[in-house]
């Protein structure tokens, strides 16, 4: 019976033992008065209850004082607390410090707040970083295609981390200006001879500003002819010229052959007309006769004379039914 007590008092105990060394971390204690770094067993209490990994903050701490740099934990907490990276931004702090970059603790936390990599940002003023841009196209004025890619060196400016545009801006009015230098060029030949012409107009643009780098160079890599760009588009044009010209004129036959059918519907309507006409003719002679209007020497003078006008016909020349016969 005395063993079951004398078990619950080892577990108390161990339980204890956890908890102290889990809210008074000793070890990181000690290991930081060893490394010169001075901080109370209330101040890691503290850190304990506000959710802070106490050796995170020690750690970058430790780290800082170590490189010279003048720093306490509050302010460490405070940029943990806020959602920083805490031991990013003393890395980059202690690189600015050994680079002599200007950089503050308060600038340095901003940038890491605002997204941004303080520590590649750092590393990268030091050590300018070359971009490529994609394969752009432009036409040059006489009309034949450049393909064009373009290295760009770039710097990080730290003043101008914060609210800078990134490296897409960068790329995108790169692009652009090749696009307009080659444009404004006379011949392709001439981007082809001296690349360094697209670079140097580029780059006096000053395609920088309000963006998060400083751009050192831009080097032209590689220019590709394409097609003839001025060549296609004119027998494009002509093409859609001669279409055009083609639907007129159909048009206008369509319409020429409209007219030649209505003039000949018109025309058999004129001769059925006349048909007509005709055949009325010896009703009205049949009438003349029963009523007294139309005697028979009458009748064998008319025929006479028609008789005399096909004679006369016939002797003046033929006929022009029996000439297209």
């Amino acid at each position: 019976m005395e063993a079951i007590p004398l078990m619950f008092i080892l577990i108390g105990l161990v339980a204890f033992l956890v908890l102290f060394t889990y809210f008074i971390p000793i070890g990181l204690w000690i290991s930081a008065a060893a490394a010169q770094v001075y901080v109370g067993l209330l101040t890691l209490i503290g850190m304990r209850l506000r959710r802070i990994p106490p050796p995170l903050i020690i750690n970058s701490l430790v780290s800082a004082r170590k490189a010279g740099l003048d720093m306490d934990t509050n302010v460490l907490e405070a940029h943990y607390l806020a959602g920083g990276d805490v031991n990013k931004v003393v890395l980059a702090l202690i690189a600015a410090d050994k680079a002599n970059i200007d950089l503050e603790f308060q600038r340095a936390a901003a940038i890491d707040l605002a997204g941004r990599d303080v520590l590649d940002a750092v590393k990268m003023s030091v050590n300018p970083r070359v971009i490529e841009t994609p394969r752009v196209s432009a036409i040059a004025k006489d009309g034949i295609q450049l393909f064009s890619v373009a290295k760009v060196t770039v710097r990080a400016n730290i003043d101008r981390l914060i609210g800078g545009a990134g490296e897409e801006t960068v790329l995108a009015r790169v692009g652009e200006g090749i696009v307009s230098s080659i444009g404004s060029s006379q011949s392709h030949k001439q981007v082809l001879e001296n690349p360094d012409i697209i670079s140097k107009n580029v780059l006096s643009k000053g395609l920088d500003a309000g963006t998060a780098f400083e751009i050192l160079s831009i080097d032209i890599a590689d220019v590709d002819v394409g097609k003839n760009i001025g060549a296609t588009l004119q027998m494009d044009q002509a093409d859609a010229d001669k279409n055009i010209a083609q639907a007129v004129a159909e048009k206008r036959r369509a319409m020429a052959v409209a007219e030649e059918q209505e003039m000949k519907a018109k025309t058999q309507e004129m001769r059925a007309k006349v048909v007509e006409a005709e055949s009325e003719v010896p009703r009205a002679m049949a009438e003349a006769f029963r009523q007294g209007n139309l005697g028979i020497l009458d009748y064998y003078r008319m025929e006479n004379i028609q008789a005399d006008s096909s004679m006369r016909k016939n002797l003046s020349g033929p006929d022009k039914t029996d000439s297209k016969k």
